[in-house]
């Protein structure tokens, strides 16, 4: 059993067991204490105090630790430095000239000696954060000096070159004064940023040329990388690395535009030169740096190295063949690879690779959207005849004869891409790069087409047969990056061959027919559920595609067609009561709904038409009711369906009194919902009474708006006010809803005439002050229009 002690030892143990606690926390706040310290004043290296014992604790442990407000200390020295600085700018600028030339000089010279000797008085007292803001002070100061100096002992000599002097001068002063007062931590950073200037002053001093100002700036680059590289402290670095990327972007963007520009071989070899150091001089800096300073170096150089290579060759071609010299630039960097160069960079360098090779494939991406796309352009017309190539059917969309290199830059991206597999780790990727391999290759082939202007028969047979092989690995793989993306291709190629067919009939049946029988095939041998889903869409699509050029080539007017692109529907129909699987048997009876929509778009301008598909459309919703999983919403679309029919019928018909049409079907639809009703009282009266009273309802209501007779609004009105009081009674939601609107409807038409008036008579600032009442009074009473409102909702959702 477990020992429990008594009270008293129990309570003994829990004082000792306090006490050692109490201890060891007195410990660590007087080592904390200690370290402030230290940190506090560097140069005391007081020694760490002795553990104090449990029975001194009572008497520290009170004694709160007191921390200086280092911010605020910061800050005042910072604006005294500012201060400091600006009362030193003002007296050389504007009290310069109130003193002889020796007391400018002696004031000068006292000030700054002072300010550079006094960091180093400052620091063996222990205030390091007063050195640092003086030691600024001197630096600004040794600047004031050098802008004396110019103005007094030189005058005459030029204002640039004095400059790049005065600034390499500042550099060697700054560096050798950090380094002597290592504890400062401004000096050298300052004498980095002082680094930027000379060589570029030099170039302008000497008014170098374009080239020149770029090899000053890289040489600035390659000492900042230097400096970044092996430089003393965080500071340093940072401010190195920041002035390489200035300078060494600056001087390969001018290195770049004179490689461009170049006329020739002889001229794009300087500018290459320049590239070609400033590759060596990016790859230099990222293979010490930090992750993401040596990817963008890394990138940087393969880019550099790119165009020092290629723009060498390129200034001899023409432009769209320049472009596949840097193509196969930016793909020979894959090498990079075989090298022993840190990860950081090989990324970097990888990186500068794709996107020369996604540049190239952006130049050349507008010749595939010409050959997709082009046809819809064409001005000619549907069925003109067959064109005699494949760029008459596609139009001046692009200046063919600058885009001949495109078709090779895809093939060649595609061989990367392609090869790209053999050398990435991990699967997906791999699966990345053979989608892109499938889409390069497409495109390359629409590309070659069109620049060879192809036959039109060829043009057209390809393509379809583009769609095939794109289909092909669709069918046999899961559903990853490959399949998705061949899948997506194959539909834009469909679209496309069908656009490019529009301009033959035959062209136009072949090509509809020839989609159609893949896509379903497709389909039906898929293996990933959504891969079939997608392809059965296409092939109804097709479909609609198929009847409406069969309408188009038996002579038949679009509303005359209407029926035909039924069929699309029927089988939709009729294949998704097959379908075992609701994934897949969904999307197709959509696409069949959307084809029904197409349908009825058709036979818009024709009434008699239009009611048949209607009734047709209904037909069809009802036997898809007949599935139980269909029949809620099936069923409800067939009745509208129906009672649209029937209205449309009526109005192409010009019957003025539809109540003699519509009442009998009422009646009957009445019957047979009270009887559906008091079989399943559970039933909704939306179901049960719902068709019977909008098919004589609405009508009446529509013909009621334009009667400007009495007698037709009065019985409409009585009859609505007699179903909404019945669907009161009863607790039924149709009846409710549906009379109440018809009667307001109605009630609205009559009062209109009296209403105009009323505003007519009104002055115009009573409808707004009228609105503003409603507005307050609602406003006041919200809460309890919010119960009321809500009440009302629980009632209506009570009802049946």
């Amino acid at each position: 059993m477990r020992h429990v002690p008594p009270p008293a030892e129990e309570l003994a143990l829990l004082d000792h067991e306090l006490a050692r606690l109490d201890a060891r926390r007195l410990q660590l706040l007087s080592r904390r204490a200690w370290l402030l310290s230290v940190l506090r004043a560097p140069a005391a290296a007081p020694q760490p105090p002795r553990a104090p014992s449990p029975r001194s604790y009572a008497r520290t442990a009170q004694a709160p630790v007191r921390t200086p407000a280092r911010g605020t200390q910061n800050v005042l020295l910072v604006l005294g430095g500012l201060l400091l600085a600006v009362a030193a700018i003002a007296f050389t600028l504007f009290s310069w000239g109130e003193m002889g030339i020796a007391g400018r000089s002696a004031v000068l010279a006292v000030v700054t000696a002072g300010a550079l000797v006094a960091p180093a008085l400052l620091l063996g007292r222990g205030l390091p954060s007063t050195a640092e803001a003086v030691a600024v002070l001197a630096l600004l100061l040794t600047v004031l000096d050098a802008i004396a100096l110019h103005a007094v002992a030189a005058p005459g000599t030029d204002g640039i070159a004095f400059s790049a002097v005065a600034s390499a001068v500042l550099v060697a002063v700054w560096t050798l004064y950090g380094s002597l007062l290592g504890r400062l931590r401004t000096p050298l950073p300052f004498a980095v940023v002082a680094g930027q200037f000379p060589l570029v002053f030099t170039a302008w001093a000497v008014e170098a040329s374009a080239t020149g100002f770029a090899w000053a700036l890289l040489v600035t680059a390659a000492a900042d990388v230097a400096v970044a590289s092996w430089g003393r402290g965080p500071a340093v670095r940072v401010t190195a690395y920041t002035g390489a990327v200035l300078t060494g972007l600056i001087s390969l963007a001018l290195g770049l535009v004179l490689s461009v520009s170049a006329d020739g071989v002889p001229g794009a070899v300087g500018p290459g030169a320049l590239l070609t150091a400033g590759a060596v001089v990016a790859v230099a800096g990222a293979w010490r740096a930090p992750g993401g300073t040596a990817v963008l170096g890394g990138v940087v150089g393969g880019l550099a190295a790119v165009a020092a290579v290629g723009g060498v060759p390129a200034a001899a071609l023409p432009w769209h063949w320049a472009v596949l010299v840097y193509l196969l630039c930016g793909a020979a960097l894959s090498a990079v690879l075989r090298l022993r160069v840190p990860r950081p960079v090989m990324w970097g360098v990888l990186g500068a690779s794709a996107s020369v090779v996604a540049g190239a494939v952006l130049w050349a991406a507008p010749v595939v959207a010409a050959a997709l796309l082009g046809p819809a352009s064409v001005p000619a017309g549907v069925w003109s005849g067959a064109p005699g190539g494949f760029r008459d059917a596609v139009g001046p969309a692009v200046p063919w004869s600058g885009s001949v290199s495109a078709p090779v830059v895809l093939a060649v991206a595609a061989a990367l891409h392609l090869r790209w597999p053999r050398v990435l780790p991990e699967k997906g990727w791999r699966v990345a790069a053979a989608a892109g391999t499938a889409v390069l290759g497409w495109g390359a082939v629409l590309a070659l087409l069109a620049v060879t202007d192809a036959p039109y028969a060829v043009a057209v047979g390809v393509e379809v047969v583009l769609v095939a092989v794109l289909t092909a690995p669709a069918v046999r793989r899961a559903a990853d990056a490959l399949a998705v993306t061949c899948v997506v291709c194959a539909l834009v190629g469909a679209l496309g061959a069908g656009l490019l067919a529009l301009a033959a009939e035959p062209a136009t049946h072949a090509v509809s027919v020839a989609l159609v029988l893949l896509f379903a095939a497709s389909a039906a041998v898929a293996r990933v559920a959504a891969v079939r889903s997608v392809l059965a869409c296409a092939s109804v699509l097709c479909g609609v595609a198929v009847t409406c050029a069969a309408g188009a080539s038996l002579g038949w007017s679009a509303p005359h067609t209407a029926p035909l692109v039924l069929l699309v529907t029927a089988a939709t129909v009729l294949l998704g009561a097959r379908l075992k699987e609701p994934e897949v048997a969904l999307p197709a009876e959509l696409a069949g709904a959307f084809a029904a929509v197409v349908a009825l778009g058709l036979s818009v301008t024709d009434g008699p038409f239009l009611a048949l598909v209607l009734g047709l459309c209904g037909v069809l919703a009802s036997a898809t009711a007949l599935r139980p999983e269909r029949r809620s919403v099936a069923g409800a679309l067939a009745a509208a369906l129906f009672v649209a029919a029937a209205w449309v019928r009526l109005a192409a018909s010009g019957v003025t009194d539809p109540e003699a049409y519509t009442l009998p079907v009422s009646v009957a639809a009445f019957a047979v919902g009270h009887v559906r009703r008091r079989r399943n009282p559970a039933t909704s009266s939306w179901v049960s009474y719902g068709p019977a009273l909008a098919m004589t309802m609405v009508p009446s209501l529509v013909v009621a708006w334009g009667d400007p007779h009495w007698l037709r609004p009065l019985l409409l009105g009585v009859a609505a006010l007699a179903v909404t009081l019945a669907g009161a009674r009863l607790r039924l939601q149709a009846p409710l809803v549906l009379g109440g609107s018809v009667l307001a409807l109605d009630g609205l038409h009559e009062l209109a005439p009296h209403v105009v008036q009323v505003f007519d008579a009104l002055p115009r600032w009573a409808p707004p002050a009228l609105a503003g009442l409603l507005l307050l009074a609602v406003g006041a009473t919200y809460e309890q229009r919010l119960r009321d409102a809500r009440r009302v909702r629980e009632s209506f959702g009570r009802m049946r």
